[in-house]
């Protein structure tokens, strides 16, 4: 007789691997039947809409009047450039939403992404190609470049710009590809629960972890409008909550975290020995440790994050109270 069931099983393993900076594979298992796909899906479509990026939304190219002239002394013309413009991805400085950045270059010149980072913008694509100038040649241009989320066609810019711009489709989508799997995991004698492995790359302008995060954040506010109107109550477990996967990862040893030896020598020396230990604090209290600096702190919260926590985690009353037991009995 197959077990009577009062609620789905809760997913406890979280794992991030990452393949590359830009690169990352989101694993997290086991899930009920038909469960995984159900939040897999929605993830992917909001880190494809939803993850914020940086695009030039317009450009001013002195001595062309649109885009379909072109400047003497530059090899391509001006709808040529801006095809190549459009491969170049721009990262703001200074958590700046907009700027407007100007440039001149004088031939001969081959010009690249990287000739285009300066003080108020980071270029992560700098081996992108985008003009080749000769020797009598001066190019000059303008750039207005936004932070936003998705695709904005240039005939929805086109209407905000002063006179001398020429309006760009705007492509500020960082996530390139986000794709996943469902692959089937045993708990207990039932092959049949889930696992989701999904994969995201990004260009570069935000990492693939942090672009996951959003849209786990944006997935959120979109459905806190129920919780607005309707009571929703916690959901219990019949778990013995001193044998759930939960509470042997946070009695997980700060080794595991794979620290840099600065972070993990301050938790040391401050007698934090468990992983619990640092889910349990408040952010106040991890950064009053002594010694921890800013760069050590925030090391610290990504890897608990990725460890599948967060500091200052709501944990239930029952797992703290048996993780202070445990960490009480080492």
């Amino acid at each position: 007789m197959k077990k009577i069931k009062t609620s789905p099983l809760l997913p406890q393993e979280f794992v991030v691997e990452n393949i590359s900076d830009n690169e990352a594979n989101i694993i997290a298992y086991p899930f009920e039947v038909g469960y995984a796909v159900s939040l897999a899906h929605p993830l992917r479509r909001f880190l494809l809409s939803s993850s914020q990026g940086y695009a030039p939304v317009a450009i001013k190219v002195e001595g062309a009047k649109h885009e379909f002239d072109s400047i003497r002394g530059m090899l391509e013309d001006i709808s040529e450039f801006i095809i190549n413009l459009k491969a170049i991805r721009f990262k703001l400085k200074n958590d700046e939403t907009s700027a407007e950045v100007s440039y001149t270059f004088t031939g001969p010149k081959e010009i690249t992404g990287a000739d285009l980072g300066n003080d108020q913008v980071e270029i992560v694509t700098p081996e992108a190609f985008l003009a080749t100038l000769n020797e009598d040649a001066t190019l000059t241009f303008t750039l207005k470049i936004y932070q936003g989320i998705g695709y904005v066609p240039s005939e929805d810019i086109r209407e905000d710009l002063e006179d001398g711009y020429i309006p760009l489709d705007a492509y500020f989508t960082p996530v390139r590809k986000a794709t996943y799997e469902i692959d089937n995991v045993l708990v207990e004698d039932n092959p049949n629960f889930e696992k989701v492995i999904m994969n995201i790359i990004t260009d570069g302008q935000i990492g693939p972890v942090d672009a996951f995060k959003n849209a786990l954040e944006v997935m959120y506010a979109q459905m806190a409008v129920f919780n607005s109107e309707i009571s929703v109550a916690a959901p219990t477990t019949v778990e013995r909550v001193d044998e759930t996967p939960e509470i042997k990862k946070l009695m997980g040893r700060i080794e595991d975290l794979g620290l840099s030896a600065r972070s993990f020598n301050c938790l040391d020396r401050s007698a934090v020995k468990f992983i619990g230990e640092i889910v349990m604090m408040s952010e106040a209290d991890l950064k009053n440790v002594k010694n921890l600096g800013k760069k050590s702190y925030e090391e610290i919260v990504d890897k608990i994050i990725e460890y599948g926590f967060t500091v200052g985690a709501d944990l239930s009353d029952e797992v703290v109270s048996a993780v202070k037991k445990k960490i009480e009995a080492e």
